[in-house]
């Protein structure tokens, strides 16, 4: 039975989703670790403790633990501050790993600073490593310039990551070229492995999605669900919101959910603040709802009771929230950016638009409105292709395929082919 540890030092999958560093990378790899259970491995996540009350070790789930590393102040901190502790962390794993009756058979490190430790593991170990990156930092900073709060050093540990790790994962094609072309990774050590959704988690909800959450079913509900800061593009989406209610006169009811508080409280959450603020100074307040932050097992109802999902960030290395729509067979615009370029067929199962550009993000709104049955028609071809490509058990198939590439690279060589084939075809219209 392998045994796996999966290092992401700023998310762990226990967390509460929707604040300011909890979203897409604490999904997948909690997904992704009971994926991996599901198949046979033994799964240890490694994560940052970030509050006095946790246990250091948790047993999660069956065959899975979550090993709260005390790394830094055992409280929250931005992941933008936490470079200076992973040589902490990283000793922390290695004398844990020491002590474990089980040796792990191969690590996989999740972004540059858990690849830190995995390279620290295994300098002492002899650990192979495989490297999913889910966000590049040259990338980050051209698209959110001085917003970008990670120090330059972030580029050059990327580079060496991407020259040692035993694999790399690209989580889409855009992904895998930026690698090749910005930091001259070698491409013959990447595997192109998309994100997830659970098929148990979302599905339409088609009677009384509304009804539960208390909308009108006459007005066209437009949903924005995430993360809530800047580079999510949020304030774009009002912008249209705007447009379409003023210019387009369609009775529009933008649903906002995310934040660090159940509740919209921009004092938790300052990006929500400034979004606040925004929906008063184009006079829409009486169009928009800021849910606050929601529990997984509520979003089904809010993708189902949607007419069409938005998502326009600058920058989006996956975006696992398109694909979670889809499965709820809602339509979703999105930015042609990053790993939504690939999930979203544009004409097909929704529209690709420009970052940053409400006014023809609200024209493909309102012509979603004026066309309700092509609409509903776009919606169903994304659910079917949410269930033919992006399930979290194809993806466990597929990085498992890649682990075992690694650990036995002669009986693994004939999957290899089968594992870019399956990211190829998630990738395709």
């Amino acid at each position: 039975m392998r045994k796996i540890a999966l290092i992401s030092e700023h998310a762990s999958p226990l967390a509460h989703l929707g604040g300011i560093d909890s979203g897409g990378q604490n999904v997948y790899v909690g997904q992704l670790a009971r994926q991996l259970a599901r198949l046979g491995y033994l799964v240890d996540i490694f994560t940052r403790r970030d509050s006095e009350t946790q246990d250091q070790v948790v047993d999660w789930q069956p065959g899975i633990r979550v090993i709260n590393v005390p790394a830094g102040p055992a409280y929250y901190i931005p992941k933008e501050q936490m470079l200076q502790y992973m040589e902490q962390f990283g000793r922390f794993m290695i004398r844990f790993a020491r002590r474990e009756k089980a040796p792990y058979d191969l690590l996989h490190a999740n972004f540059f600073m858990s690849g830190m430790v995995a390279q620290q593991v295994r300098k002492s170990l002899g650990i192979p490593f495989v490297m999913t990156f889910h966000a590049l930092g040259r990338v980050r900073r051209l698209s959110q310039k001085e917003a970008d709060a990670f120090p330059d050093v972030r580029f050059a540990i990327e580079e060496r990551l991407m020259q040692e790790a035993d694999r790399i994962i690209a989580e889409c094609p855009q992904d895998q070229r930026d690698m090749e072309l910005l930091y001259g990774a070698p491409g013959d050590r990447i595997d192109v492995v998309p994100c997830g959704f659970d098929p148990e988690e979302f599905w339409p909800v088609t009677l009384d999605a509304r009804r539960q959450l208390a909308l009108d079913q006459d007005e066209f509900v437009v949903l924005q669900l995430g993360r809530m800061v800047p580079r999510k593009g949020v304030d774009n989406v009002i912008r249209a919101t705007a447009i379409l209610r003023h210019q387009y006169q369609v009775p529009v009811r933008l649903l906002v959910v995310g934040g660090n508080a159940e509740q919209p409280d921009p004092a938790a959450t300052p990006e929500l603040g400034r979004l606040m603020a925004l929906t008063h100074e184009l006079g829409i307040e009486q169009c928009v709802t800021f849910t606050g932050q929601r529990q997984r097992a509520q979003l089904r109802y809010f993708y189902s009771a949607a007419n069409v999902f938005v998502t326009t960030p600058w920058y989006e290395p996956f975006g696992i929230t398109p694909v979670e729509a889809m499965a709820c067979g809602t339509p979703v615009v999105g930015t042609a950016v990053g790993g939504i370029k690939t999930t979203v067929v544009d004409g097909e199962t929704g529209y690709l638009v420009e970052p940053n550009n409400p006014e023809q993000l609200a024209e493909r709104l309102a012509w979603l409105h004026r066309h309700p049955h092509i609409a509903q028609r776009m919606g169903w071809a994304g659910m079917r292709r949410a269930y033919q490509h992006f399930t979290w058990r194809n993806v466990a198939s597929s990085v498992a395929a890649v682990y075992e590439s690694v650990l036995e690279p002669a009986t693994a060589y004939s999957m290899r082919p089968r594992v870019a084939a399956a990211g190829e075809l998630s990738l395709r219209g």
